[in-house]
């Protein structure tokens, strides 16, 4: 009577078996060491203050634009796209910076996509010939040779 199991018998060894505890050991402890040295990190920084856009309700006064070099390289909320917009929150009043998706960068990136979507369609396109030619050589061949044998 033939056995389910599945598992081959050198995998059930006992050295196999220690190296696979001695293995999933160190990379768990790599796992949750990092995890933990993460937490340590995030209790010693300051929290940050929310922006107010976040908070309330606002109005923006001034569009969208790109940012320039210096506040490219000054203001943290260039950083993220590339473009800002200035907006006064209403219940405090106060005048922040956020930042924005341009119209024109959206557009920009849907061409982007686009074009790298037909390049990838090509490139497989013309693989899926090619190896269709191949496959049709192949079986071709074996036709004649069973023809040759005969």
């Amino acid at each position: 009577m033939e056995s389910d199991c599945r598992i081959p018998v050198a995998c059930c060894r006992p050295r196999v078996l220690i190296l696979h505890a001695l293995f999933w050991g160190l990379v768990s402890l790599r796992v949750f060491g990092a995890a933990l040295l993460s937490e340590e990190k995030t209790t010693a920084v300051k929290p940050v203050v929310a922006p107010c856009w976040l908070l309330e309700e606002f109005i923006v006064t001034t569009e969208c634009s790109q940012c320039n070099a210096f506040q490219s390289k000054s203001w943290l909320i260039c950083a993220q796209t590339g473009y800002v917009e200035r907006v006064n929150c209403t219940k405090s009043n106060r005048d922040e910076y956020k930042s924005c998706r341009s119209a024109v960068m959206e557009e920009h990136l849907f061409w982007k996509f686009e074009a790298a979507t037909l390049a990838l369609t090509s490139v497989f396109a013309v693989l899926v010939v090619f190896r269709q030619r191949w496959l049709d050589r192949l079986a071709s061949d074996k036709v004649r040779r069973q023809i040759e044998s005969i």
